[in-house]
C-alpha cells in the first residue's frame, strides 16, 4: 500500500500543479488584457479556481482512473512513464488555448469558443494566417515553449521500485475505495461542486462585475462547453403571446408613402473601424465623408466579429447567441432582408468579398439571404494583388468592385466587405512608410483603407450611376486599440455609420439619437419608400424609438436614450448614464428602480422574442406563430 499511497500523492501534486498554471495564464491574461478589466477583486479569482476545477475534473477524470487503478502494472516503468506524457500533453494542449486568448481577446471582447478556437468558417485562410500569427506575436510560442518545460519538470516522476506487491483482498478493497474517492472528487470538480445543476459558462457573472466574467472564465472551459455541439437557445417565456407583441414585435408594416425612388444602393462595410480608429488622424478620408453626410454619432455594431455584421446589416438579425448566427444551428434559416427585398422591387443584388471564397461562410449566407452573386477572392481576375494570407488588397479589390458595378442591371443594390484593416494589418509593400503608424497596430492598415476608399470614390463619382445612387458606410466591429471608454459594453460596440446621397446635397447632418446595424434595413426602405412587411429587430431612424442591443461574454447590452442595462437573462446586473458616466462609476440600480423595471421589461421581450423566432425559424412573415 506503501507504493499506491506515493501513487496517490503523485496525482496531488499533479492535479496541484496544473491548477496552479490555469492560475498563472489568468494573471498573464489579465496582464495582456488589464485595460478592459479596472476593477478585478478576489472574488474574480474565487470563481475562477471554481472553473479552472472544472475544466481540470473534465480534462483529466480518465487520468484518474489511470493513476489509481489497482494492480501491479502501477509500479511498471513504461506504464507510469507513458501515463505522465500523455497526461502532460492533454493539459499542455488544453492550457495552450488560454494562451491564445492572450491576445484574442482583444478582438472579440470574449473568451474563445470551440467554433472560434478552430477557425470555423476561415478554412481557407488560416494556412496562411497561422505563420502570420506566429511572426506577428513570436512571445507567445517563445512563453508557451519555456511554460511547456517548466510544467513537465513540475510534474515529477513515479516511484518506480522492483519490489513484488502481493494483492491480498483487503488491500484491494481500500485502493478500490481510494480510486472510487478520487473519481468522485474529479466528478464534483467537473460539474463545480455540490450544487444542484452543474455551472454553466453564465454563471461566471456571480463572481463578478460587469465585462469581468472573461476573468472568471478559463478557455478550456468555453471550448468544452461548445466542444461538437450546436448551440440552441431556449424559450425564456418571460411573457404570454399577447403580452410579448404589447411590448415588443419585430413584424413592421412598412407603408409607402409615395413611390419607389429607384435609387442604387450600395452599402461599404469597413473592417474593425470602430469609433476608436477614427477621428485620430488615421482616417482623413473618412472623416471628410463624414462632414458631408448624414452621420450617426452615437451608432453601434450588433456583434464583436466580422461573421455578426453580415446578418445584422443585410437581414436586421442581431447577434444574440455565442454562436455567430452564420455558423449556428440555425444557419440555414430563412430570412428576408434586403437582397430578397429589393430584388422584389427589380433591383439587381450582389455581394463582394475580397477573402477567399467560402471565408467565415459569407459566400453560404449570401446564398440563404438571397443575393443574386457573390464575388470574392476566387473572381478577381488579376494576378499580383494577394496579400499572401486573407485576400486582395482593399484598394484593387474596391477598383474591381466599383468597374462590375458598371456592368450591373439598375437599379442595383450591392456590399462589399473589405479585408486588409484585418489581422494581420498587411498592405502593399509599396505604401510601406506612406501612412502614419499611428498608436496601435492595426492603424497603417485603417490609413491604407481609407487611401483605398478614396480612390475608389474618386473613380465612382465619374460613372453616371453615382449620382442616383444611396451608399451606406458602416464597420463590421470595433477593433482591439479601444482604450478607456472602448473597453466596457458600450464602447466596444461603438462604429460609425453613415449615409451619403449625391443626388440630395441637403441629407446631411448629424443624427444624435442611438443608431445600430440592424436600424440599417427599415432605414433604407423608409429613404427608398418601399412598402413592404418585414421581421426586423431595428428600427428606421425616422422612427421615435431609440434602443440598441447586443450581447457579449452572457450579458444583454440594451441601451435606451441615455441609459445601458446589462441583463443576464435572468437579473439585472448594472444601470449607467453612460452618456454622462463613460466609464460606467456610479452603477443606477438601486437609485432608479423604476427605469430599471422599465427597462428589463423590454429586454426581456426582445430577448424571448429572438429567441423563439429563430429557433423556430420565423424571421419571415410568411411563418407565423402556432
Amino acid at each position: 500500500m506503501n507504493q499506491y499511497y506515493r501513487l496517490v500523492k503523485l496525482l496531488s501534486r499533479r492535479i496541484f500543479v496544473i491548477f496552479c498554471a490555469y492560475q498563472l495564464c489568468r494573471i498573464v491574461f489579465i496582464a495582456f488584457n488589464k485595460s478592459f478589466f479596472p476593477d478585478i477583486d478576489a472574488n474574480s479569482f474565487l470563481g475562477g479556481a471554481v472553473f479552472d476545477l472544472s475544466a481540470i475534473g473534465f480534462t483529466n477524470l480518465l487520468f484518474v482512473l489511470l493513476h489509481l487503478l489497482p494492480g501491479s502494472f502501477q509500479y511498471r516503468k513504461g506504464y507510469q512513464k507513458g501515463l505522465k506524457i500523455a497526461f502532460f500533453t492533454v493539459n499542455l494542449i488544453f492550457l495552450a488555448t488560454n494562451f491564445v486568448d492572450f491576445e484574442y481577446f482583444k478582438f472579440t471582447g470574449r473568451r474563445s469558443s470551440f467554433g472560434l478556437i478552430t477557425a470555423k468558417g476561415m478554412e481557407h485562410e488560416i494556412g496562411g494566417l497561422i505563420p502570420m500569427f506566429l511572426m506577428n506575436y513570436w512571445y507567445l510560442p517563445l512563453g508557451f515553449i519555456i511554460f511547456a518545460i517548466v510544467l513537465w519538470k513540475l510534474l515529477g516522476e513515479a516511484p518506480f521500485t522492483d519490489e513484488k506487491t502481493a494483492y491480498k483482498p483487503s488491500i484491494i478493497v481500500k485502493q478500490t475505495a481510494l480510486m472510487i474517492t478520487g473519481l468522485g472528487i474529479c466528478f464534483l470538480m467537473a460539474r463545480g461542486g455540490i450544487n444542484s445543476k452543474p455551472i454553466r459558462i453564465v454563471d461566471a457573472v456571480n463572481y463578478t462585475s460587469i465585462g469581468n466574467t472573461a476573468v472568471v472564465l478559463n478557455t478550456p472551459y468555453s471550448i468544452l462547453k461548445t466542444l461538437g455541439s450546436k448551440e440552441t437557445l431556449t424559450d425564456p417565456k418571460y411573457y404570454t403571446s399577447e403580452e410579448l407583441d404589447k411590448i415588443f414585435n419585430p413584424v413592421l408594416h412598412h407603408p409607402t408613402n409615395g413611390n419607389l425612388t429607384r435609387k442604387n444602393v450600395v452599402i461599404i462595410i469597413l473592417e474593425s473601424f470602430g469609433d476608436e480608429n477614427i477621428h485620430i488622424g488615421q482616417t482623413p478620408f473618412l472623416d471628410s465623408l463624414i462632414t458631408k453626410s448624414y452621420y450617426f454619432k452615437n451608432a453601434f455594431a450588433n456583434g464583436k466579429v466580422s461573421i455578426d455584421a453580415v446578418p445584422s446589416t443585410m437581414s436586421s438579425v442581431p447577434s444574440l447567441m455565442n454562436s455567430p448566427l452564420i455558423s449556428s444551428a440555425y444557419a440555414l434559416n430563412e430570412v428576408y432582408g434586403l437582397p430578397k427585398i429589393l430584388k422584389k422591387n427589380g433591383y439587381s443584388t450582389s455581394f463582394f468579398h475580397g477573402a477567399f471564397n467560402g471565408s467565415q461562410n459569407f459566400d453560404q449566407y449570401c446564398r440563404v439571404a438571397g443575393f443574386d452573386a457573390y464575388f470574392g477572392k476566387d473572381q478577381y481576375p488579376k494576378d499580383g494583388a494577394f496579400d499572401g494570407s486573407w485576400g486582395i488588397y482593399d484598394e484593387e479589390f474596391l477598383q474591381f468592385f466599383c468597374d462590375k458595378i458598371g456592368t450591373f442591371k439598375r437599379p442595383f443594390f450591392t456590399s462589399i466587405f473589405t479585408i486588409s484593416s484585418h489581422i494581420p494589418y498587411t498592405i502593399p509593400e509599396r505604401y510601406k512608410g506612406k501612412f502614419p503608424k499611428g498608436t496601435a497596430e492595426i492603424h497603417e492598415s485603417v490609413a491604407y483603407t481609407d487611401y483605398a476608399l478614396r480612390l475608389f470614390f474618386k473613380k465612382a463619382q465619374k460613372q453616371d450611376w453615382y449620382k442616383n445612387t444611396l451608399f451606406v458606410l458602416t464597420a463590421d466591429h470595433t477593433s482591439s486599440s479601444g482604450k478607456g471608454k472602448y473597453t466596457n459594453n458600450v464602447g466596444k460596440f461603438r462604429i460609425p455609420i453613415l449615409m451619403i446621397d449625391p443626388s440630395n446635397p441637403h441629407f446631411q447632418g448629424v443624427n444624435e439619437k442611438n443608431f445600430q446595424q440592424i436600424d440599417i434595413l427599415p432605414s433604407l426602405l423608409d429613404e427608398l419608400n418601399i412598402s413592404d412587411t418585414i421581421v426586423t429587430y431595428g428600427k428606421s431612424y425616422r422612427s421615435q424609438k431609440d434602443f440598441v442591443v447586443s450581447y457579449v461574454d452572457n450579458v444583454y447590452n440594451y441601451i435606451s436614450g441615455d441609459y445601458y442595462l446589462a441583463f443576464d437573462g435572468n437579473k439585472s446586473l448594472g444601470l449607467y448614464n453612460f452618456k454622462k458616466d463613460s466609464l460606467f462609476q456610479n452603477n443606477l440600480l438601486q437609485h432608479e428602480p423604476k427605469l430599471k423595471l422599465q427597462m428589463e421589461r423590454f429586454i426581456k421581450a426582445y430577448i424571448q422574442s429572438f429567441n423563439e423566432r429563430v429557433s423556430r425559424n420565423e424571421l419571415t412573415v410568411n411563418h407565423k406563430k402556432p
